[in-house]
């Protein structure tokens, strides 16, 4: 955003002029005249600017610098040479810009009137910041500020725009905390001068610095503020508030995800935006912010169509312009073309990226059906084989049940061991392992004897450790329940679990696939479907 409206207007010129000028001692001579003439054509061509009507506005400008030129007036040559940088600036025409100010800055020198020199100053530290020449840019500014104080510029209008220009440098280089810094100092003096074009201006910085921090709802503070200026107050040269507001205003909504706010905004603003709008960068990059947002919404075609506006636009004022745009929007739109490209070759990529999804699912289905059928083979073989040992061991008087265990005939002397071997059985029989307190600690407790000597025992004559005897002992007694008991085979899992003594139904199936090498569920299945055949026999 340009802002050197101090530096253009019509009475501050004329005032300079009274000052720098000895026109006094020949206040009615022909070269008075003469510098009355071009005063006039001065005013009139900075009421041409105003207008926005550049090229006649120009035609008065140089009919006046002949005038000054032939006067050997050097104050006023600097001056009009500063004021046709500023419609080349506005015009987008930067080359020719500044080839203006620095023959302004070069009369400046001439006439050793530093007002004049900042007036040249404010113009080429746009210009140089266009051409990505901050550091040149920052020194001018700096400089300027430092020459102020010792003009009546200091916290003039004039004091304003070299302050908020220096913010500008700052914003361009990414400085956000210095950006700021110079905008309160501009902000302060605007409001003492009640300067509302400044005032709406410095809002729409702090809303410009504020969304760059990604700090949006305080962006949006901001912004609103320049809304309502915008809205309810008389302010000259509306169009780049108005555009630059829109845009930033839609940004914030489009970086917080809400599209849906984001684009009544954007097409509000682009429907009013004036025909001259079109050509100003932000009201360009507007179009691709209002494009990406219909991208996201997975709107294409209408994201299509605005993408289309915005290259058009894009394309038309590269020709006519100096194929310059503001840093610090460049990369800012670079970002979004970016986005525009990647949701286009997201959409070419859809389709294969389907196809191939599709084909990885089949494969994997065709692999999970083979190691199914595959898996269902070898669970009814292990089924087949766990039943006839089931069947074998009836036979047998107090054998396990799994993996042909056998318990071993003993011999012992030891009194005190035979009665715990004696106790241990007694529990069996009682099914005390189907409680679920039943641990190392309870049962010795129950057998009048110590865990130590209950575990060495148990491994002595168990050949197991006591945690893989009472498994054994739980896992056997539910193989033999499920297969007799039909009503326990229609329990869940975990009801099952609880029956004979777990706490979860991952303890069950964890022990029952170690026995038996199936789960749970599959021998309940497998003994279903079993008496469904002998019955259909039957």
């Amino acid at each position: 955003m340009i802002t050197l409206y101090p530096f253009i207007n019509t009475r501050y010129f004329f005032c300079i002029i009274v000052v720098f000028f000895s026109c006094t001692t020949s206040i009615f001579s022909q070269e008075n005249n003469e510098l009355q003439e071009a005063f006039s054509l001065v005013d009139k061509g900075f009421d041409l600017y105003s207008s926005e009507d550049y090229d006649v506005g120009m035609q008065f400008y140089d009919q006046a610098l002949k005038i000054s030129k032939e006067l050997k007036n050097d104050s006023l040559v600097s001056i009009i040479h500063t004021l046709k940088g500023h419609i080349h600036l506005r015009n987008g025409k930067n080359k020719d810009a500044l080839q203006e100010y620095t023959k302004g800055l070069e009369f400046a020198e001439f006439t050793e009137h530093e007002e004049l020199e900042v007036k040249a100053n404010a113009g080429l530290i746009v210009i140089l910041r266009r051409m990505n020449r901050s550091e040149k840019a920052l020194n001018i500014a700096l400089r300027s500020l430092e020459i102020i104080p010792k003009t009546n510029m200091y916290r003039k209008g004039a004091h304003v725009s070299i302050l908020v220009l220096s913010s500008e440098v700052y914003l361009a280089r990414e400085e956000y905390d210095s950006t700021l810094f110079y905008v309160e100092k501009a902000l302060e003096i605007s409001k003492e001068l009640s300067y509302k074009e400044a005032i709406l201006d410095l809002y729409i910085k702090k809303g410009m610095v504020y969304y760059h921090k990604k700090q949006y709802n305080a962006s949006l503070d901001y912004l609103l503020k320049a809304k309502d200026i915008l809205t309810t107050q008389e302010i000259s040269n509306k169009a780049f508030p108005i555009i630059n507001t829109t845009y930033y205003t839609a940004s914030c909504y489009y970086e917080q995800g809400l599209y849906d706010k984001a684009i009544p905004i954007l097409e509000d603003g682009i429907n009013n935006f004036e025909e001259t709008d079109f050509f100003k960068p932000p009201a360009i990059r507007a179009h691709l912010l209002l494009a990406n947002c219909y991208n996201e919404k997975k709107d294409y075609e209408k994201g299509s169509f605005w993408q289309n506006k915005y290259m058009e636009l894009n394309e038309a004022y590269q020709k006519d312009k100096d194929q310059t745009i503001d840093i610090i929007h460049e990369k800012e739109t670079n970002q979004l073309e970016q986005k525009i490209t990647d949701l286009e070759n997201d959409q070419r990529q859809a389709k294969t990226r389907l196809f191939i999804f599709l084909f990885i699912i089949s494969l994997a289905l065709i692999i999970l059906t083979y190691g199914y059928i595959k898996k269902q083979k070898s669970n009814n073989v292990v089924f087949q084989n766990l039943m006839q040992e089931i069947n074998q061991l009836e036979s047998i008087n107090k054998q396990t049940v799994v993996k042909g265990l056998t318990k071993k005939e003993i011999f012992i002397d030891d009194q005190k061991i035979k009665e715990i071997i004696k106790g241990i059985e007694k529990l069996e029989t009682q099914e005390y392992f189907l409680k679920s307190d039943c641990n190392l600690r309870t049962m010795a407790k129950k057998l009048k004897t110590n865990t130590t000597y209950l575990s060495q025992t148990i491994n002595q004559y168990k050949e197991k450790s006591f945690t893989e005897y009472i498994n054994d002992l739980r896992i056997n007694y539910v193989l033999k329940r499920l297969q007799e008991d039909t009503k326990f085979r229609s329990y869940a899992i975990q009801s099952i679990a609880t029956e004979i003594g777990y706490k979860s139904s991952y303890s069950l199936v964890k022990h029952f696939k170690a026995k038996t090498g199936i789960n749970p569920s599959f021998y309940i299945k497998s003994l279903n479907k079993q008496e469904t055949a002998s019955e259909i026999k039957v």
